[in-house]
């Protein structure tokens, strides 16, 4: 984490991460293209490009889409979520350089404005195999380039972390988009039935994982336990959660990460300050609750950020009784201390 907004700084797993992306998207392009001039020896090099560009861009937006719900299923896929915006950067310069060439290719020759070309020459929107399908991939390159341009943590601290996701959760829209304009596009001029295979398996890829995702966060969400005369609620035993983890409950329709380190219990809200990262799924690294997607820490007893930063997330009161987790599903206000229950003997 940074107390400041400062230039990037190229860590070593920084480093890894987007070399390895940078060789990827090259390997891609120069195969792509490679392999599309060997068997079609009358398609230019700009087309290729321009195809291999598109395809690639696509392909990384289905990675991208991927990663979360597949983070959700399995852990060890949360290292990807760390420069997880670096992807979408990346898939943001192909999909620019896709319609630049395409304009540049199909609207750059004639004597009308190129964009003015893009959205008025083709008025069939009667038809559906002639219509005008580059305008909607425009549309989606345009949401595309909001969200690459907001993607430093300036605006993330600025618009604030909620408006941020919402905004940024515009990318299914993009999505939408870009799959109408390949299908009207490239499918209509393709006769190969891989080609509308390969687009539906993807479209059926995210679908299918985004609904598994969604079933097993669900099911992670069912109430505590009825509350006490005293408003605690029931919700898990001392020995459900692991040394220097979390359980994740969810109490007054809120989840809440419930830590267990140094024979002691603590909860706080499961939403980290930064992003809206699941901090239950983080453990406790030197003392504090450390986010599993970018590292941002908090003392697990008051929910704040070790000075200088100034992140903090609402705490919980909590009591063990005959080994049994209790919490009050009322939140403190961010950064309050909330003392934490002690484990020795399972009893409070």
């Amino acid at each position: 984490m940074s107390q400041t907004y400062r230039a990037i700084e190229w860590n070593r797993q920084k480093i890894r991460y987007d070399r390895a992306l940078a060789l990827g998207v090259v390997a891609y392009l120069g195969v792509f293209v490679g392999a599309g001039a060997a068997a079609f020896a009358d398609v230019t090099a700009e087309t290729l490009l321009i195809r291999g560009l598109g395809s690639g861009g696509l392909l990384l937006l289905h990675v991208i889409l991927s990663i979360g719900p597949l983070a959700r299923l399995d852990r060890r896929f949360l290292p990807l979520l760390y420069n997880r915006r670096h992807l979408g950067v990346t898939m943001f310069v192909l999909a620019l350089a896709h319609g630049t060439l395409s304009i540049v290719q199909f609207h750059a020759l004639g004597d009308i404005n190129p964009l003015v070309s893009l959205f008025a020459s083709n008025p069939r929107v009667d038809s559906i195999s002639q219509f005008p399908f580059q305008p909607i991939g425009a549309a989606a390159l345009v949401i595309l380039f909001v969200m690459a341009a907001t993607s430093h943590d300036f605006w993330l601290r600025n618009l604030t972390a909620p408006t941020w996701k919402a905004l940024h959760m515009s990318v299914y829209v993009a999505y939408v988009l870009i799959i109408v304009h390949v299908a009207l596009g490239t499918l209509q001029a393709e006769t190969s039935p891989a080609l509308s295979g390969l687009l539906g398996f993807g479209v059926l890829w995210l679908t299918g994982l985004h609904i598994v995702a969604g079933q097993r966060e669900k099911a992670g969400d069912r109430p505590g336990g009825k509350a006490a005369d005293d408003g605690f609620v029931d919700v898990c035993d001392v020995d459900d959660i692991e040394p220097n983890r979390a359980k994740i409950v969810s109490v007054g329709g809120e989840r809440v990460a419930v830590f267990r380190y140094d024979d002691r219990i603590s909860a706080v809200s499961n939403v980290c300050k930064h992003q809206n990262g699941p901090l239950g799924e983080g453990r406790i690294i030197d003392g504090c609750i450390t986010c599993p997607w970018h590292g941002y820490q908090y003392n697990p007893q008051d929910g704040a950020s070790p000075p200088p930063f100034t992140e903090k997330v609402p705490t919980f009161l909590v009591q063990i009784r005959s080994g049994r987790v209790l919490l009050h599903p009322t939140p403190q206000p961010a950064g309050t201390y909330a003392a934490p229950a002690s484990v020795k003997g399972k009893t409070s």
